[in-house]
């Protein structure tokens, strides 16, 4: 499908932050501006940055979350432990319910696996999220690749494509509890008749599939949504089929749009196969940048982010993400996906390994702790509103992006940046929200009124006036 060429395409911006001192940019704690250590220990942090992303317009927060360490690089996770990368680690789904209280607009997403909780454990805590959100919380559905994560958690690690397989009768049995369990008019809290839940108005859903059986109605009545707004970020072809199918949202991760573009592309095609319109599909890329008041003072903020960065825990989170261990290279090795030989990796890395131009440098072990420690496996462009601002309607337009995740360097310091300076740009270009846009979290993408999964969703099968429990 064929890029959206209008000149005033809106661009969405997503906060991205994680429960830990080390998320993409590793080594900034030490910057005493930087109050990234201080997440696990005081609540104000998340209710400050949900304010800031608030005043903002930011279309959510999103908190990515993981399981195990980054044990590949030297075959340790001395390197990660040392340096915070994404450890120590918090669950995201604790703040939520604190930042729902002080904002009104944004919406909240959180990471959850498919592969270490029941889906009736989960469905009641992310029902109970909506509804304390006023419809404004997202899941960010993943699988979990890492084995040292399937051996702390004690379970065995599957193999990829069989994890998306598990994933997919994960969602039926959660679209059967959360659409398909209550009617609409099931709670009736009706003080005159005494009847607070009607019961001939709730199904007890009867699942007994391959991977996962249960019996009875879901535990708490319909929320706002009722099935939270869905994001995915698998790339594999196992990934976009799955991603296709279920996620309302998909992010993605690259240094360069023309990675992205055949990605996304695929993404498109593949949802317009299985019968949803392919534009309803939002695809995010990972961004990191540092903005300025000039091109000059954004560079002296870069200088000072390469300052405090940790080269080595870039190395581990790559390693980590590859399954390379890139210790075992000399440190001006070129790094091909032949190197990898594992099946716990992200398969969006390893296909990044295969692309060469000159807007990209060389995959060497050198470049890659250089470039991974600030930002992650995204782009970090550095400049004034304007440049940056460019640089974002480049990315939509070559790769065909509906948005971005804003990563930080500093916290709060990035976000308040791109509130303070970025967003008053793209505003003014036509292509950013609209002050206080307010609605649940699916309305804010689809539009007032679009409160729940829209008929083209799989999960509309579900629906209890369709569906029989069984």
């Amino acid at each position: 499908m064929a890029a959206d060429s209008s000149a005033k395409r809106r661009i969405y911006l997503n906060g991205f932050d994680m429960f830990t001192v080390g998320h993409l940019s590793f080594g900034q704690w030490k910057n005493p501006a930087d109050r990234s250590a201080t997440k696990r220990r005081d609540l104000s942090y998340w209710t400050n940055l949900a304010k800031i992303l608030e005043k903002g317009d930011f279309n959510a927060l999103f908190l990515a979350d993981t399981y195990g360490l980054y044990d590949t690089y030297k075959g340790t996770a001395e390197p990660a432990i040392r340096n915070g990368a994404q450890y120590p680690m918090g669950d995201p789904a604790i703040p939520i319910s604190a930042m729902a209280s002080v904002t009104k607009n944004l919406g909240f997403a959180i990471t959850t696996s498919t592969s270490y909780e029941a889906p009736y454990v989960v469905a009641k805590r992310f029902s109970t999220l909506d509804h304390l959100t006023g419809g404004r919380f997202g899941w960010n559905i993943v699988t979990s690749w890492k084995e040292s994560a399937a051996k702390a958690v004690g379970l065995p690690l599957v193999d990829h494509d069989k994890r998306y397989e598990i994933a997919d009768e994960y969602l039926t049995a959660l679209y059967k509890l959360w659409e398909g369990s209550w009617a609409d008019d099931a709670l009736q809290e009706n003080a005159e008749t005494g009847v607070y839940a009607d019961p001939s108005r709730i199904k007890y859903i009867h699942h007994h599939g391959e991977h996962f059986k249960f019996d009875g109605p879901h535990i708490l009545d319909p929320s706002p949504q009722r099935t939270p707004f869905l994001f995915q970020a698998g790339t594999s072809p196992a990934g976009v089929a799955f991603g296709a199918k279920h996620a309302e949202g998909i992010f993605v991760s690259a240094p360069s749009p023309h990675i992205l573009a055949p990605r996304i592309k695929a993404i498109r095609e593949e949802a317009a196969r299985v019968g949803r319109d392919p534009r309803s599909v939002k695809v995010f890329a990972i961004l990191t940048p540092i903005v300025g008041r000039t091109d000059e003072e954004a560079q002296e903020k870069y200088r000072e982010a390469l300052a405090n960065a940790s080269e080595e825990a870039g190395l581990a989170f790559f390693s980590g993400g590859s399954g390379i261990d890139l210790s075992k290279f000399d440190l001006d090795t070129p790094i091909t996906p032949s190197d990898v030989h594992v099946d716990a990796r992200v398969h969006s890395t390893i296909n990044t390994l295969s692309y060469q131009s000159s807007d990209v440098p060389q995959w060497t072990p050198r470049n890659i702790g250089k470039r991974i420690s600030i930002g992650g496996a995204g782009p970090v462009p550095v400049g004034s509103a304007s440049t940056v601002a460019d640089f974002l309607e480049e990315w939509v337009r070559v790769a065909d992006l509906d948005g971005f995740n804003i990563g930080y360097v500093q916290t709060p310091g990035t976000f308040e940046d791109v509130v303070e300076l970025l967003v008053p740009e793209l505003r003014r270009r036509g292509v950013y929200a609209p002050e206080n846009e307010s609605g649940t979290l699916r309305e804010r993408i689809y539009g007032p009124g679009q409160k729940r999964l829209r008929d083209d969703h799989v999960g509309r099968n579900y629906a209890y006036e369709v569906y029989d429990g069984q």
